[in-house]
């Protein structure tokens, strides 16, 4: 088995490998004291679980450590969205979540989030406690405390929840739900086989939406057989049916439905980064006073083109949307992440799939027009932009010279983009006079290097990853 650890967003194992009925015990037992070391034990903890195998069986173990550990439990009744299950945590005032998810990780996996009493992701001070108290129960320093599931639901501490009334409730305070009504709109969803089955189509129709098609929305533990990833790729036969069916948009989520993918009437994907720039860009006009934006340092500078058109600076934070989340919490009006996590600070300081759809079509409705003729106005008033992540199977040994390479970078060009910064938030990131960058950062988990790049258009995109793969050393 793998060691136990968590990265940007909680633990995650292959099922009966390294994700097992011990292992979420040693994990929910290192959770639970975390919890009350922070003297929170007295308050109720929430127990959320997706669409995954088996996945409320895992759950109900976690419940048994937690109710031996004398925290009050209420377990989902059913398949849940994490935000949905984060929202209950300011709902009741809770202690803090655990939701059993890998996100949008292949169907083999399975994994632990914690979500602290803020409801939003927790940071790395506080996974690394819990790693520390993972590391004394396996070496017997610590006991795992256990209530028998049928005796803690006996003594009713363990209590079914359903998030979704409440849940929903919440959604309709963010968003402009009489300009949502009154605008007719018909859209066609993708659920990815998810969490977010029996949360979106529901929530959308209250509102006034018509939902004119489902694609993939019963329960699989499989997925259809690939990813619960909302990309370009995954969602093809979603484009296609929002441009026949002739759709203002098609809404997709990911596996927890945390993520977003997003589908113009045309059929055209709208990448995350331009659906941040396009609801920043909103957001920005509509309200006054906003402190700042946050993005991660993956993310699109269009962000912050229009902040400076309103005036308010942007924070560029570490990649993960925990980062982001204490930003929200520390007074930003919107934040964001290429790889299509966003919340706002009416929310929570979590990402939330459901909140970026109805934000959209909000958007849409109050426009009065479609996404892609808003993206054009959008590239009039801030300038063009092209951005590419691209992702490298590298040995070991090549990762890390790569990144002694980034980490040593004295030179002022990569072939004819002149460097005006250098930046080490978050792996290493050269930013060139013309307003193009580059970011290489290793994935912790792989033997991968991820490149993000980004530039005005098409071709400059293209030559700057060409010098940058020749400046590295690497090859497509």
């Amino acid at each position: 088995m793998s060691e136990i650890k968590f990265g940007t967003d909680g633990w995650r194992g292959v099922i009966a490998k390294d994700f097992t009925f011990a292992n979420t015990a040693i994990v929910t037992q290192a959770i639970a004291c975390y919890i009350k070391s922070q003297g929170l034990h007295d308050r109720q903890v929430i127990v959320g679980f997706d669409q995954r195998f088996i996945g409320h069986l895992f759950a109900e173990r976690a419940a048994e450590v937690l109710v031996g550990n004398g925290i009050h439990v209420l377990l989902c009744d059913s398949p849940a969205p994490t935000p949905a299950v984060a929202a209950m945590i300011r709902a009741h005032r809770l202690a803090g979540a655990v939701m059993v998810t890998a996100s949008h990780n292949p169907p083999e996996y399975n994994g632990i989030k914690f979500i602290p009493d803020y409801a939003g992701p927790a940071t790395p001070p506080i996974t690394d406690a819990i790693t520390r108290s993972v590391r004394e129960i396996e070496a017997g320093e610590q006991k795992i405390l256990v209530t028998p599931y049928a005796r803690a639901v006996r003594a009713k501490a363990v209590e079914p929840i359903s998030p979704r009334e409440r849940y929903g409730e919440m959604l309709k305070q963010v968003v402009d739900i009489d300009s949502i009504r009154s605008a007719g709109l018909k859209v066609v969803l993708d659920l990815m086989h998810g969490a977010g089955i029996g949360y979106l189509k529901p929530i959308l129709e209250e509102i006034g939406v018509e939902v004119i098609a489902s694609l993939h929305d019963r329960p699989d533990p499989l997925f259809g057989g690939g990813l619960p990833e909302p990309s370009a790729e995954r969602l093809a036969d979603l484009a296609q049916l929002t441009h026949a069916r002739g759709a203002h948009a098609g809404l997709a989520l990911d596996g927890d439905a945390d993520r977003f993918g997003i589908i113009d009437a045309s059929g055209a994907y709208v990448t995350p980064n331009e659906v941040f720039a396009l609801l920043t860009d909103s957001l920005l006009k509509r309200k006054q006073g906003l402190k700042k934006v946050a993005r991660t340092v993956a993310t699109t500078h269009r962000i912050d083109r229009i902040a400076a058109a309103h005036g308010v600076p942007v924070v560029e934070t570490p990649v993960g949307f925990k980062y982001i989340g204490q930003e929200i919490l520390a007074g930003a009006g919107i934040g964001g992440e290429e790889s299509g996590g966003l919340s706002v600070a009416e929310h929570l300081p979590e990402k939330d799939g459901l909140l970026v759809g109805l934000l959209v079509l909000e958007l849409i409705a109050t426009s009065g027009t479609s996404l892609r003729q808003l993206l054009t106005e959008l590239a009039a008033e801030h300038g063009g932009v092209a951005n590419q992540r691209v992702d490298l199977r590298v040995s070991e040994e090549q990762k890390g010279l790569v990144l002694q390479v980034m980490q040593d970078w004295t030179a002022k060009r990569v072939g004819t983009w002149e460097v005006a910064e250098k930046k080490l938030i978050d792996g290493v990131k050269l930013c060139f006079t013309s307003g193009a960058w580059a970011l290489v950062r290793a994935s912790g988990t792989e033997p991968m290097l991820r490149i993000y790049l980004e530039a005005k258009d098409e071709a400059e995109l293209a030559g700057l990853k060409r010098a940058m793969l020749e400046s590295l050393g690497l090859s497509l």
